[in-house]
C-alpha cells in the first residue's frame, strides 16, 4: 500500500486507504481532508507533485483546482450578501452599468450564482482570459443564450468573472484580494484565487490522463480544440505561467484539501470557524436556496443548482476538471475534500466521491 503522510482520526481510516488505493492505482498523488465542527479529523496527503515522480508530495504542496475555485468565488458573494453590501435581488447592473447592454438589464445576481444568466460560453481567445478587463468588456457587450432565470445552462468560465467583477465594482478590491483579505486570510487558510512566483515551487502541475498528453482539453467530449475558442482549455494552457498568474475565479484557485475543507467548514458550522465569524447562519442558509431543477443546457444532465453551489440530496459542493472535490454537510457540520493533479476520465473518475463516502464511514462511528 502506498505510503500515505498527515494525521488522522482512527474512525477515519477509510480516507487515508482511499487515498492510498488511489496512488497504487497510478496516480501521481494527491490529498484529503475531513472536518468536523471545524476542526481536522483528517488531514493526509501522498504520492508526488510532479509528472516524474521525483518530488514527493509535501503538506503545503497545492494544486490548481479547477471549478472548485467557485465555491470560494460564491462564499465571497455570500459574505457580502450577508453584509448588506450585495443584494442577490438586485439587477447586475445596478453594480455594474455597462453589463446591461445586448438585453441584460434584467440579469439578476442569483443568476450568475445560478448558472441560469444564459451567458454559459465564451468565445474569446485562452491568452484573454488573463486580461480582466478584456474579459469583462467582452461579457458585458454578450447578449442571453435564453431569457435569464428559465433554464441552466453552467458557465464553466464565465462565471468566476460575472461573479468576480461585481465584487470587484463592490469593494474596489479584485476577487482574489477579497478573498485573500475576508475570507483566506483570517481563516488562516492556504488557498489562494492565482499564484505568484513565490508558491511556484511548491505548485504540482496538472498530469494529463493515462495515455493523453498535454493537449487533453476540458471539453466534456474531449474534442479538439477549435481555433480561437476559449473553453476549449488545455491542460499545457492550465499549467502555464500566465495562468497561474491571472485571477480567474472560477477555475484558477490553488490549494490542498486541507485548505480547501477549512474554507467550507465556514458553510458546514454555521459561518463560524475556529472563532472566526465569516458570516451568519441565515447568510450560509442562503447557498442552499434553490434556484434551478431540471437539464442544465450546458452539462446534459439533471442539476439542481443553489447560490454558487451544486445541490446534491442533503449536502452540497462542487468538483473541477480533473478530479478535485468539495462538499459540505450542514446538519454534520462537516466539509470534505479532496484534491489531486492527477487527472482522470471524467467517466471513469469516482475518486472524490469515494473519498466523500468514507468520511461518512468515519462519520458514523464518531456518533455512535
Amino acid at each position: 500500500m502506498a505510503d500515505i503522510q498527515g494525521s488522522y482520526d482512527d474512525l477515519f481510516l477509510a480516507v487515508p486507504n482511499a487515498l492510498a488505493a488511489f496512488l497504487d492505482e497510478g496516480d501521481a498523488g494527491g490529498s484529503a481532508a475531513v472536518f468536523v465542527n471545524g476542526e481536522a479529523v483528517v488531514d493526509v496527503w501522498g504520492g508526488f507533485a510532479d509528472a516524474g515522480r521525483c518530488t514527493p508530495w509535501q503538506r503545503d504542496t497545492i494544486v490548481n483546482v479547477f471549478s472548485v475555485t467557485k465555491t470560494m468565488t460564491a462564499l465571497s458573494a455570500l459574505v457580502l450578501a450577508d453584509r448588506g453590501e450585495l443584494d442577490l435581488d438586485a439587477p447586475v447592473a445596478r453594480y455594474w452599468p455597462e453589463f446591461a447592454a445586448a438585453g441584460k438589464e434584467k440579469v439578476l445576481v442569483r443568476h450568475l450564482l445560478s448558472h441560469t444568466a444564459g451567458l454559459p460560453d465564451y468565445d474569446g481567445p485562452v491568452a484573454e482570459l488573463y486580461d480582466w478587463p478584456a474579459v469583462t468588456a467582452r461579457l458585458a457587450a454578450l447578449a442571453p443564450q435564453w431569457e435569464p432565470g428559465t433554464a441552466a445552462g453552467y458557465h464553466s468560465l464565465t462565471q468566476g468573472y460575472l461573479v468576480g467583477e461585481v465584487v470587484r465594482r463592490i469593494t474596489g478590491r479584485t476577487p482574489g484580494t477579497f478573498f485573500a483579505e475576508e475570507v483566506a486570510g483570517p481563516l488562516g487558510a492556504d488557498f489562494r484565487i492565482g499564484v505568484g512566483p513565490e508558491d511556484d515551487h511548491r505548485v504540482a502541475l496538472a498530469v494529463p490522463p493515462p495515455s493523453y498528453d498535454e493537449d487533453y482539453t476540458a471539453s466534456a467530449q474531449n474534442a479538439d480544440p477549435e481555433p480561437g475558442t476559449a473553453t476549449a482549455l488545455r491542460v499545457r494552457d492550465a499549467n502555464s505561467t500566465a495562468w497561474r498568474r491571472a485571477e480567474i475565479p472560477a477555475a484558477n484557485g490553488y490549494g490542498n484539501a486541507r485548505s480547501v475543507a477549512l474554507v467550507q467548514s465556514a458553510m458546514a458550522c454555521s459561518g463560524t470557524v475556529g472563532g472566526v465569524r465569516l458570516l451568519s447562519p441565515a447568510g450560509c442558509e442562503r447557498a442552499w436556496e434553490e434556484q434551478f431543477d431540471g437539464e442544465d443546457r450546458t452539462l446534459g444532465m439533471q442539476m439542481r443548482w443553489g447560490l454558487g453551489y451544486g445541490l446534491f440530496g442533503t449536502t452540497y459542493g462542487w468538483g473541477g476538471w480533473g478530479g478535485s472535490l468539495v462538499m459540505v454537510d450542514p446538519a454534520a457540520r462537516m466539509a470534505v475534500a479532496y484534491v489531486t493533479q492527477q487527472m482522470r476520465e471524467p467517466a471513469d473518475d469516482q475518486r472524490g466521491l469515494e473519498i466523500v463516502s468514507a468520511a461518512y464511514e468515519g462519520l458514523q462511528g464518531l456518533l455512535t
